[in-house]
């Protein structure tokens, strides 16, 4: 294979035009390990871990292996990606800690064990996603979980006390910050550790957002799958709508026309410039500049009353759906997009200059927040937050080894990278991201490819697939199971913030307790993408 060529895992090529992804099966809880290792050792990363109750399904592939329960493990290597899966019997589920390899892992396996069941033989056994809202030993995903009005008796909510980390020492303290914050934003626990002003640790707690979306999705049709999925973090509803489909797409053996594809690339890079015009106007009034907050946000307003006359919808939910698109545009919208480009991008230009050449941001940007390239790759980290330690991931573009997925293989991305990982880099890169994306939106709107818009779908009984896109935050995956009715048996969202959050640990420490706000708006992560 093209990591281990000696491993006892046979791997087989997904069908369908996403990203590169190569599935097998581990025998035992001891080869995942040994499989984990070997991707740390190539330079690999953990993108994502989740598991499901395979015990109505009669189990999986392995021989002599009673139907029980099954890990799903997804690495990113150099050429695309891995899923691995491993069976668990029905009456000990348990498999080996991987947080010693991938640090990602953690939270991750913590989250697997609260839904489903599934749990480590060592390592963190703090809950995670549980706040005391069920009893420790009632697993929501399983089959035979059953929820009722009100929970019922024995299923009072009795808040948890949470171990967090404790901190000593001569003058040291602690804030605690939330859940519920003093502004329109999500909710999440920040635990800080402090002397003085000076922060020495922060802790998170997250969960707050845990709405239940993946037993939502257990039995539900391809169309409600493809609705709720977009709807698991508000900002990546294209990102997460593409991914989903091509993941169902992938299951179906499905052909997506290639104006679909140029549509929904459309989409997505419209969803990243108004992401990265919206965090650009935060970010300036973090830093006491209101001016860069009104200007940014008056380009965003705009930028989104287009996608609503283009799309019918701001944010384009519900847009892009398995096998194409549900919405077409004629000629004269592909040109106000062109225009639209030029003068968002001539306006951009100026405001860049006026930033860079700022004292008052550069002062508060410049050294904030940094992360190194060295810390990223042990974390996982992809996208923005990545590029922006210098490392060249991004899944729309070439790199040794590895095609992107039409139609981003002929539109030759070129990345954007920066490798002073603070907070000022993280600005640059998003300055430079928004140039590369009208450029796309430019090229696409102007050779836009005729033809269909949509192909038909039929549900393959039993059928898996796996999507991968490049949103504006990072990676975006959607693991996708049929069940033998064609239904969607387990559906897995996977948003990048699971691997960043934690970097936002790393990345406060030695700074002081006022830079927060900024740091943490500078990677605007996903508190409902991670708590699904």
């Amino acid at each position: 294979m093209f990591l281990c060529d000696d491993s006892s895992i046979e791997f087989t090529p997904q069908a369908g035009i996403g990203a590169p992804v190569w599935r097998g099966h581990v025998p035992s809880g001891e080869e995942l390990k040994t499989f984990a290792a070997a991707v740390h050792l190539a330079g690999g990363r953990l993108a994502a871990i989740w598991g499901s109750d395979e015990r109505q399904r009669g189990g999986g592939p392995s021989a002599g292996l009673r139907a029980g329960f099954r890990l799903h493990c997804v690495f990113g290597l150099e050429s695309g990606h891995a899923w691995v899966s491993l069976d668990l019997p029905a009456d000990e589920p348990v498999y080996p800690d991987l947080s010693g390899i991938f640090p990602a892992a953690n939270r991750m396996q913590r989250a697997t064990r609260d839904m489903v069941g599934i749990a480590t033989s060592g390592g963190d056994q703090r809950p995670w996603l549980r706040h005391g809202a069920w009893p420790a030993d009632w697993y929501p995903l399983r089959h035979d979980a059953v929820h009722e009005a009100g929970m019922g008796v024995g299923f009072q909510n009795f808040p948890s006390n949470y171990d967090f980390v404790q901190v000593g020492g001569e003058g040291a303290h602690e804030i605690p910050v939330g859940p519920i914050h003093a502004g329109i934003i999500e909710p999440g626990h920040f635990r800080f550790s402090v002397v003085g002003e000076r922060v020495l640790r922060l802790e998170q707690r997250l969960g707050y957002q845990h709405k239940g979306v993946e037993k939502l999705l257990i039995g539900a049709d391809i169309g409600r799958g493809a609705r709720l999925v977009g709807r698991v973090s508000g900002d990546s509803t294209c990102a997460y709508a593409w991914a989903y489909a091509t993941a169902v797409e992938a299951a179906c053996r499905t052909e997506v026309p290639p104006r679909a594809l140029l549509l929904r690339t459309l989409m997505l890079e419209r969803e990243r410039v108004a992401n990265h015009l919206g965090d650009l106007g935060a970010l300036g009034n973090d830093a006491a500049f209101a001016f860069g907050l009104t200007q940014f946000m008056r380009l965003k307003e705009d930028w989104l009353r287009l996608n609503q006359q283009l799309f019918g919808h701001r944010f384009m939910m519900d847009r892009i759906v398995p096998g194409g698109v549900a919405t077409d545009i004629e000629a004269p919208a592909l040109s106000a997009i062109v225009e639209q480009c030029a003068a968002i991008g001539a306006t951009v230009k100026q405001l860049r200059t006026l930033y860079d050449e700022h004292p008052g941001l550069q002062d508060r940007f410049a050294t904030t927040g940094a992360i190194d390239a060295a810390l990223a790759r042990e974390l996982s980290l992809t996208g923005m937050a990545a590029r922006a330690t210098g490392i060249l991931l991004d899944g729309r573009a070439h790199r040794q080894g590895y095609t992107p997925p039409p139609p981003y293989a002929a539109l030759g991305v070129r990345p954007v990278t920066d490798e002073r990982g603070d907070v000022a880099a993280r600005v640059a890169v998003r300055f430079g991201e928004i140039f590369e994306s009208l450029r796309l939106l430019r090229e696409i709107a102007v050779g836009m490819a005729s033809g269909e818009t949509c192909a038909e779908v039929t549900p393959v009984a039993g059928a898996g697939g796996l999507g991968v896109i490049e949103a504006w935050r990072g990676e975006v995956l959607v693991g996708v199971q049929f069940d033998a009715d064609g239904r969607l048996a387990r559906v897995h969202p996977h948003d990048p913030s699971w691997q960043i959050w934690p970097a936002l640990e790393h990345a406060v420490m030695k700074d002081i307790v006022p830079d927060f706000p900024l740091i943490n708006k500078s990677f605007n992560l996903s508190y409902s993408g991670v708590d699904l």
